[in-house]
């Protein structure tokens, strides 16, 4: 807890960053996905605002589009519901198993890596983190550290400073990556602000029009107070039953990875993030999963 607290009260440097995310991959359990053009969306937490589980709900969005996604999550530290929690509560089955995985990645389109089988290392830490309950280095590792280390990467961020030093890490790795900072802290595209997004390609502030959306509030976008009310979102959203707040939210995000992947011009992007949620392929992605 001490050696945390150090880093709480100073900014981690990138050569400490470094070290830290080298002996985390060196110690992972290793898998394979090389074959895969896969994505994985996630953001640092952190952020403070608890809304709901945007990046996953998207990452499920995203491979009804037909985009393989490899989701690297935990549960959540400094939040009420991380990934981990709420696929949990709806059924999903955690594995490090590697063929398990591609044959939820070939069904589904989707797999989900729950972070302490990928890392037992981290074992130790666990309950320290939870114990804090503020964000720490470790929510920056994250990202940062899936096992697959896919090719491509949508990251939201809950600061500039952070944004500058996985900018580093991702071209670093070659990655094809997008790195998302809402301008009023959110670590993904809100729609209750401008964003910067950061790519490969350069920087751009974008806001809710240039996805054809009006701004939404930002007390629309809360989570629950429970993994159940957060499930239930979940659910809704993915049955849509979801809000029109929350949905558009979704849609934002979405249509964003699905351009990183594919390049297709904006529009065409949003329309097959659309089709995603509103014909059921996000929904069945789920199932699939669940199923597997």
């Amino acid at each position: 807890a001490s050696f945390l607290t150090v880093f709480m009260m100073r900014n981690i440097s990138i050569p400490e960053f470094k070290g830290f995310r080298e002996a985390m991959l060196a110690l992972a359990v290793p898998v394979d996905f090389s074959e895969y053009n896969s994505i994985d969306l996630c953001g640092t937490g952190g952020d403070g605002k608890d809304t709901f589980n945007i990046s996953t709900l998207t990452s499920f969005v995203v491979a009804g589009a037909g985009i393989p996604v490899t989701k690297h999550g935990n549960y959540g530290v400094s939040s009420i519901c991380g990934s981990s929690n709420v696929l949990e509560q709806l059924g999903v089955r955690f594995t490090s198993d590697e063929q398990v995985l591609k044959q939820q990645l070939e069904t589904a389109g989707i797999c989900f890596l729950h972070a302490p089988l990928f890392h037992p290392a981290m074992k130790a830490v666990a309950p320290i983190r939870k114990e804090l309950g503020v964000k720490t280095f470790f929510n920056l590792l994250g990202p940062l550290t899936n096992p697959v280390q896919p090719k491509n990467q949508m990251v939201g961020v809950f600061n500039l400073e952070v944004a500058r030093m996985y900018q580093y890490f991702l071209q670093e790795a070659g990655s094809n990556y997008a790195i998302i900072h809402a301008l009023d802290g959110f670590d993904e595209i809100s729609l209750t602000d401008k964003h910067k997004e950061i790519t490969s390609n350069g920087e751009a502030i974008k806001g809710a029009k240039d996805f054809g959306f009006q701004k939404v509030n930002y007390k629309d976008l809360a989570g629950g107070n429970s993994v159940n009310e957060a499930a239930q979102i979940f659910l809704n959203v993915l049955e849509g039953k979801g809000t029109e707040s929350q949905e558009k939210v979704v849609l934002a995000n979405a249509s964003t990875a699905i351009k990183l992947v594919t390049k297709k011009e904006p529009d065409e992007c949003m329309n097959l993030a659309v089709d995603s949620l509103l014909s059921g392929k996000a929904e069945k992605a789920l199932e699939f999963l669940i199923r597997n």
